[in-house]
């Protein structure tokens, strides 16, 4: 792809860095941007430059956040004994969508996966093992995807808490084996959550 412009090529190349955004679709947004007023360029990357510098995760849930803690589990009206076990911040937001959880949430950042070189130290488990020991905790969700990484994070997590007197469910897998969480529809997702199961029936009947 020729450029007339360096700065034009420099920012095209930027762009296209981001996941699902190809060389053409990152030239026809930087043309884009460049019809606009530049004050509007501008704001675009304030809110990016701030979103970046002060963005926090909660120092309770791992959840992104404005604050210290997040929207979620400052709220007192959210049932604080259930904790919905998820991957990523955007399991959170597509399970909120659905409207059917009042419980809290613990973000693991990611699923072990010896593969990709990620192992259990690297994830947020051991605060959601303290959060069980505390004697806070009534049920433990998981809601990590279908995947062979994710059952076997939810299988490592089970072990170091399943001596503890806390119900251990698992959503219903109204979500299809090897799908990821974030596309499932809310329909689909919030059913899930309500028809939960024991997780122990998950590995016992295979």
């Amino acid at each position: 792809m020729e450029f007339s412009s360096k700065l034009i090529e420099k920012a095209v190349s930027e762009m296209s860095q981001l996941p699902g955004i190809g060389k053409r679709t990152a030239l026809r947004l930087v043309l884009h941007l460049l019809k606009q007023p530049k004050e509007q360029t501008g704001f675009l990357s304030q809110a990016l430059l701030n979103m970046r510098a002060d963005i926090k995760f909660c120092e309770s849930c791992h959840n992104i956040s404005d604050t210290k803690v997040c929207e979620i589990c400052a709220n007192p009206v959210r049932n604080h004994q259930t904790i919905c076990v998820v991957e990523d911040i955007r399991d959170v937001m597509a399970i909120e969508n659905t409207g059917q959880y009042k419980g809290i949430y613990h973000v693991l950042g990611g699923k072990i996966s010896p593969i990709e070189g990620v192992g259990p130290s690297q994830l947020n488990i051991s605060t959601l093992v303290e959060k069980v020991k505390s004697g806070a905790v009534v049920e433990i969700i998981f809601a990590l995807s279908s995947t062979m990484e994710g059952d076997t994070t939810n299988f490592y997590i089970y072990k170091q808490i399943a001596e503890s007197e806390i119900i251990i469910s698992t959503i219903a897998r109204g979500i299809s084996v090897g799908d990821e969480l974030e596309y499932a529809d809310e329909i689909t997702l919030g059913r899930s959550i309500l028809h939960r199961v024991p997780f122990e029936k998950t590995f016992k009947n295979n």
